[in-house]
């Protein structure tokens, strides 16, 4: 291995551990404020969950639904999704801090695409809200890489030995978001109603979409 393949190496490291180093700073920032809302009377504990829990589950995984129903339900915008996320993904509003430069990874009937940040949280916000606690567990950072077919299976999704796992891993320069096949017996559905098959697993690669 050359010196410039370490160098390469160690700067993309390095960048990690800053990413991750302002995150933690960041989430510190957060939790003073937090209790100072608190402190204060301004909000409530329950309040904050509950807007977090909007953020995480609902508003963040609803945007980026709404961009793989597009593409399952759209060939050509499909194909410009594939070939520049980022740009695709603005053409239907969803842009901003965290999704700078997307990466989409399509999943086949060989080939499944599961999405992780070894070295910290990296997320799409734009398509995918805040992200859920388990993906930013260290045991899941580390053992989807090693061995991704046991964690899905911990997630429920076990997949043939014929199909090929692919593993992806987010960064401070690029963010991965998983195109899940279309569910059979879905093809009579229009656009919206294709929405609701699509969860943040799913597009995260934990998870297969939903079945009608």
């Amino acid at each position: 291995m050359s010196d410039h393949h370490h160098n390469i190496e160690d700067e993309s490291v390095l960048k990690h551990k800053r990413t991750e180093l302002e995150n933690k700073k960041l989430e510190g920032r957060v939790n003073k404020l937090e209790n100072l809302l608190i402190e204060q009377g301004i909000v409530s504990k329950e309040s904050l969950r509950r807007i977090a829990d909007i953020y995480e589950n609902d508003l963040g995984p609803l945007n980026g639904a709404k961009v793989i129903a597009r593409a399952w339900s759209d060939e050509s915008y499909k194909e410009r999704l594939l070939d520049d996320a980022t740009k695709a993904i603005n053409e239907l509003g969803f842009s901003g801090l965290q999704g700078e430069h997307m990466v989409v990874v399509e999943n086949t009937a060989t080939v499944h695409n599961v999405v992780v940040c070894t070295l910290c949280s990296c997320y799409p916000w734009p398509v995918l809200g805040l992200p859920p606690t388990w993906y930013k567990n260290a045991a899941y950072r580390s053992r989807v890489v090693i061995n991704p077919r046991s964690v899905l299976e911990e997630f429920g999704l076990e997949l043939e030995e014929s199909v090929e796992v692919r593993v992806w891993d987010s960064s401070a320069e690029i963010r991965y978001l998983v195109l899940p096949e279309r569910p059979q017996g879905t093809f009579n559905l229009k656009e919206d109603q294709l929405v609701s098959l699509v969860t943040r697993e799913a597009m995260i690669g934990v998870a297969k979409a939903r079945e009608l």
